[in-house]
């Protein structure tokens, strides 16, 4: 059966979810590793302080559009691309969260009544 209108739960695409998140940070990170860059060094050239870019690399920051810029900037990388990743590693991580899941189904009951 084809349905037009909505979403339905049972439908596999609505149900598929990347096996593994990719942060931003590991792909900076990767790339400063292949250049023989340091994360002083990228720290240094961006002025962003070394805490914050090691927390990005490893994933326990998020890559902020001020960030994607200046990174992007240093490394000849299109900042749009990171905060894109940025976006799609939120979105992941978000349907991953059990809590955030059930209001969400909750939501979709009430606004079935309406």
């Amino acid at each position: 059966m084809i349905h037009t209108a909505g979403t339905k739960d049972n439908m596999i695409a609505n149900n598929l979810t990347p096996f593994v998140s990719t942060h931003p940070g590991e792909v900076i990170k990767d790339e400063i590793e292949a250049r023989s860059i340091t994360q002083r060094q990228l720290s240094d050239v961006t002025g962003i302080s070394y805490t914050v870019v090691n927390e990005v690399l490893n994933g326990k920051r998020p890559v902020t559009i001020e960030y994607a810029l200046l990174i992007g900037k240093a490394l000849d990388i299109d900042a749009s691309f990171l905060i894109n990743m940025q976006s799609d590693y939120d979105m992941q991580m978000a349907h991953r969260n059990k809590t955030l899941t059930a209001r969400l189904d909750n939501m979709r009951k009430i606004a079935a009544v309406l």
